[in-house]
């Protein structure tokens, strides 16, 4: 038998043999490694048996993929020790995530953050006993008789899913045995440094409709340094977790009579988007786009001939009653279908396009409890929309364009670094997701495939990922947490121009469908805010940040002065505020820097005699004292460079 090794190089052996004793034959050091293995690209437990010619790939840690199995082990492992201290608690599903692991369980008498240690006990326990870890196959029947015994009715409805005629597998260890597709490490002695880190309540299969459970997360690493220094990341997260962080900043709030995922952005955050929004809209129409203004909701039918009230409707707020002859209409999920009706207001001509519809809307989408958090994701939210309405020779160019300007403002944002591209194509297999048949889909995604190779961009493939009308680039980022989320997205849609009757008249007076690119030039405002509060650990640059000046008064004889300051601040376009309070001056400049204010301007008798300012900076510390043209020249030109200082509040 011939195994072709990840190096191309061939190892020749008589008989079977297992992935691990292949491991051994090509070195101990691999053998003892090795967590799992991958035959001819198929993930597999170390156990299995090689039969015949195939590829042979050995996994370890350094793997992304071992490091997944190593972590879905440690879920089991949470899992038996669970159930080992609660003996009542029914098992639901526990896979590996990007920083650990989770299991959702549904517990008879809710635990607590305090319940964790014990836990993590039981599982050193687990650990130490190093339970062999052993793959069984069962008919479906033969499971459901398993686990109905067990009275596990999470795993009875997980087997519903499963074809009757596809084998199950199940993992053991010890007394344990777990619904699980594998692969596992050889056995519970192969984990060496665990820990649980919080708990979390989330309903079953992600449906609100459906129970609350409690989910448990950990984390699991081969090294005790390396799980050190994962802990002190977490708390270093926790600390800029803009949840936490924007609520102390008083950027946002939320509040249980008005609902979740609804925040309220108060005068600091408001500020802020304000800032943002009116330079991407000035960008905008320094680039051709035209500003739409288009309703909140609209009836049924708009979004029937769009698409959405088939594919989409499960995430849109509905209003009317069918029952009582009410026209049923619905909160927006986006401004295409508005958008695109402007654009047929009167017949158009190829020498018109493209033409660039922009708009900044308020968008609602129904999200479930389980998925809102902070400004991340939200059920109100505010999108910089637009569309572009194109030739298909215009296509490539438009596209380019409009990635050009996202990154531009990524840029500006300082925010360019910290994003990553994701090709969202559709799944054949699923295609009652989306519209369009199967040769528009291949031909839409070999256009967008050339036109990402064309700008060389370098990027994942997300299969079904993509809208149901057509292909997206993905503008991908991670909160603190490490969750990947969405920021902006570009997409090339070839359906929704034929279901809008769209058409421009051609050179050779032929009317034709155009293309469309919807794009968004920031994405949504609440999580570009979310995550610059997190990058920034709130101090952001000085042309955002929602005060740029403050003005600290050392005695009430400076407080002319500091109005006078002030006031011709303001004029220069300066946010500046005032702190005369009759307090100390160290705990006003204290004051300041915990609110991230990036400047002070210091006014006390000395000032006033000498003419001049004393001014500080939030990363740099006391400036000194300096005339006030060369302090207003200064910010002015750091403003105008839109100048990003990666340093925080400085330590003194």
């Amino acid at each position: 038998m011939k195994i072709t090794l990840k190096d191309n190089s061939v190892l020749e052996t008589e008989g079977k043999i297992t992935a691990l004793e292949a491991a051994k034959k090509i070195s101990e050091g691999l053998a003892k490694a090795a967590v799992a293995c991958e035959v001819d690209g198929v993930l597999k437990d170390l156990s299995f048996v090689l039969e015949d010619d195939c590829k042979l790939n050995i996994l370890t840690l350094k793997d992304e993929e071992g490091l997944k199995v190593y972590r879905h082990t440690a879920a089991h492992i949470l899992a038996q020790a669970v159930k080992n201290l609660y003996p009542t608690v029914k098992l639901a599903i526990g896979p590996a995530i990007s920083n650990g692991f989770y299991y959702d369980f549904d517990f008879v008498t809710p635990i607590t953050i305090k319940d964790l240690e014990k836990i993590e006990q039981e599982m050193q326990a687990i650990i130490k006993a190093d339970f062999t870890i052993k793959a069984e196959t069962f008919t479906r029947n033969e499971a459901k008789i398993l686990f109905s015994g067990f009275d596990e009715k999470y795993k009875l409805e997980l087997l519903k899913d499963i074809p009757k005629d596809q084998k199950i597998t199940v993992y053991r260890q010890g007394d344990f045995v777990d619904l699980c597709r594998g692969p596992h490490l050889p056995s519970t002695g192969y984990i060496k440094c665990i820990k649980l880190t919080s708990l979390a309540g989330a309903y079953w299969r992600g449906k609100e409709g459906n129970k609350m459970l409690t989910r448990i997360y950990g984390t699991a690493f081969e090294k005790k340094n390396e799980l050190a220094e994962y802990l002190k990341k977490l708390e270093e997260a926790k600390l800029r977790d803009h949840n936490k962080l924007g609520r102390e900043l008083g950027i946002f709030m939320t509040d249980e009579n008005i609902g979740q995922g609804l925040p309220l952005l108060m005068p600091k955050g408001a500020k802020i988007l304000q800032i943002i929004q009116r330079f991407v809209e000035d960008e905008e129409e320094k680039r051709g786009y035209l500003l739409t203004k288009t309703p909140s909701m609209a009836k049924s039918n708009l979004y029937k001939m769009s698409g959405h009230w088939d594919h989409y409707k499960d995430k849109m707020f509905i209003l009317g009653d069918e029952k009582k002859g009410e026209d049923l209409y619905a909160l927006r999920p986006m401004t295409c279908p508005f958008q695109f009706t402007i654009y047929n207001n009167g017949i158009k001509s190829y020498k018109e396009l493209p033409i660039r519809y922009a708009e900044t809307a308020s968008l609602f989408r129904k999200e479930t409890s389980g998925e809102m958090h902070g400004l991340i994701r939200v059920r109100q939210f505010t999108l910089s929309d637009g569309h572009i309405v194109c030739t298909p020779s215009q296509v490539e160019n438009e596209f380019r364009e409009a990635l050009d300007l996202i990154n531009y403002i990524l840029k500006c944002l300082g925010l360019e670094n910290e994003v990553t591209y994701r090709f969202s194509r559709w799944d054949p297999k699923d295609s009652e997701k989306y519209i369009g048949t199967a040769e528009q889909w291949e031909t839409t995604e070999g256009l967008m495939e050339t036109i990402l190779k064309h700008l060389n961009i370098d990027y994942a493939t997300g299969i079904g990922e993509a809208a149901f009308y057509g292909p997206k680039l993905d503008v991908q980022t991670k909160n603190v947490h490490g969750k990947e989320d969405t920021l902006i997205t570009i997409q090339i849609d070839f359906a929704l121009a034929e279901r809008f009757d769209m058409s421009y008249v051609d050179e050779d007076g032929i009317k034709k469908r155009p293309l469309i690119i919807h794009r968004s030039s920031i994405g949504c405002y609440e999580r570009t805010l979310a995550m610059l509060i997190e990058k920034y650990n709130g101090a952001l640059p000085l042309w955002m940040s929602p005060t740029q000046v403050r003005i600290l008064t050392i005695t009430d004889r400076a407080a002319e002065k500091a109005t006078e300051i002030s006031t011709e601040l303001r004029k220069e376009g300066i946010r500046t505020e005032c702190d005369m309070r009759n307090e100390k001056i160290g705990y006003k400049i204290r004051e300041a820097r915990l609110e991230k204010i990036p400047y002070m301007v210091i006014i006390g008798d000395s000032e006033i005699q000498e003419n001049k300012i004393a001014v500080r900076s939030r990363s740099a510390g006391d400036l000194g004292t300096m005339e006030y043209k060369d302090f207003l020249k200064m910010i002015q030109k750091e403003i105008k460079n839109k100048t990003i200082d990666y340093k925080e509040t400085i330590k003194e």
